[in-house]
């Protein structure tokens, strides 16, 4: 608090004024950082000059830009000495998931951008879960340490490389359809 309150120029006590503990102050960044983000990702989603490929690109950059550059020892911190933070994060990106990215995914379906045979809402869970996973250092920590080091990339080429393989699989345009047609 000593550290935040002179960056900020004021008092301890004033910091404390508007902030009664550490768990409060924690809280109120990740409001801010919630804000920011449901700001960013609705201005894209209701830019109708803004195709649907960009405006997915542009939603993964989003939650890169603002997600990617927390620490995730932070995270753990989170989970264990603020778990109603913790909870009310995962509520977030799971209620932002469907409402939002649900909402994109629809109008790709309605472009003839995104097949309409797949199952909209298992695509949102998979994203919400992969956004979930990649900020959680309890679900990495599970690896072997070869993975879990060779994951040891910027936040936001993981979220991009994540929603990319979603979107685009693991296969060479020649092998998938290969294996469209098997």
């Amino acid at each position: 608090m000593d550290d935040i309150a002179q960056v900020l120029g004021m008092s301890k006590k004033t910091l404390y004024k508007y902030y009664p503990g550490k768990l409060d102050l924690l809280g109120a960044s990740f409001e801010v950082t919630k804000t920011k983000l449901t700001a960013k990702v609705e201005a894209v989603l209701e830019n109708r000059y803004i195709s649907f490929p960009l405006k997915l690109k542009s939603t993964l950059t989003i939650m890169a830009s603002l997600l990617g550059p927390i620490n995730p020892e932070l995270f753990e911190d989170l989970r264990e000495y603020a778990p109603e933070t913790w909870e009310n994060l995962q509520q977030y990106i799971n209620e932002s998931a469907y409402s939002r990215f649900k909402k994109l995914l629809d109008q790709g379906i309605k472009e003839g951008l995104v097949k309409p045979s797949v199952n909209l809402n298992l695509v949102v869970m998979m994203y919400a879960a992969a956004v979930q996973s990649l900020i959680d250092p309890r679900f990495t920590s599970q690896f072997p340490h070869a993975i879990q080091e060779g994951i040891k990339i910027p936040a936001s080429d993981i979220y991009d490389q994540a929603i990319t393989i979603i979107y685009n699989g693991i296969l060479t345009d020649e092998a998938r359809n290969e294996f469209t047609n098997a």
